[in-house]
């Protein structure tokens, strides 16, 4: 895994298979109850923040922040894949859509309040995780809020195809609540709540809500 570079792999992964990953699941929350309630939670912190711009920051092809969006969040998206962005532009026009990097944000210091990381960390390798949590710290502005989404569990597998049989070469990393929420408070966050949720008897989604 050293010998390969995680940010190549994941772009040229989600590149590959951009249309058929938003074909899959363009209405996959409309059957996830639970889901859609803990991103209402996140709207709901946040928009106690007061107006100001919130970023899906690892947005693929733009659904969830077309969700937010529609919670009343002035939303935009940041994606590391081209061809995912090319996406989200076009099936969401009226939102605003980058490509960008979440180890580097061209986002200003304390500019942000929200961040939802919506199962986008899952492909950054453990080492890599406190600077890109310490990123998400920088952009929010004093109060704002986090939201991270992931697999929970333990270990990692390689994943080299996927949402209609095409290639790929991206590591899926499952991490315990309580790991990621230590991260999270090495990084400078408050840890509000760690939750998971167990949708299929082998699948565990694990979540953390977290203010500056």
């Amino acid at each position: 895994m050293a010998d390969r570079d995680w940010l190549d792999d994941t772009r040229t992964s989600y590149d590959t298979v951009a249309q058929s990953y938003a074909d899959l699941l363009r209405d996959a929350l409309a059957g996830e109850p639970f889901q859609r309630g803990v991103l209402a939670l996140f709207a709901e912190l946040a928009r106690a923040q007061g107006a100001g711009p919130v970023a899906d920051v690892g947005c693929g092809p733009g659904r969830i922040t077309a969700y937010l969006d529609g919670l009343g969040l002035d939303a935009f998206g940041v994606d590391l894949s081209p061809a995912m962005i090319d996406v989200a532009r076009r099936d969401h026009p009226e939102l605003r859509f980058e490509v960008g990097s979440m180890s580097r944000l061209d986002i200003a210091d304390e500019s942000l309040t929200g961040l939802l990381a919506w199962f986008s960390l899952i492909h950054v390798p453990d080492d890599e995780v406190p600077a890109v949590l310490a990123e998400f710290h920088r952009v929010l502005r004093p109060g704002g809020v986090a939201l991270f989404g992931f697999f929970a569990g333990d270990g990692s597998r390689l994943k080299t195809q996927g949402y209609g049989g095409h290639p790929m070469h991206v590591y899926v990393h499952r991490r315990p609540p309580a790991r990621v929420a230590a991260w999270s408070e090495a990084a400078g966050f408050v840890v509000e709540a760690e939750m998971t949720h167990r949708p299929s008897p082998d699948v565990e989604g694990g979540f953390v809500f977290a203010h500056r």
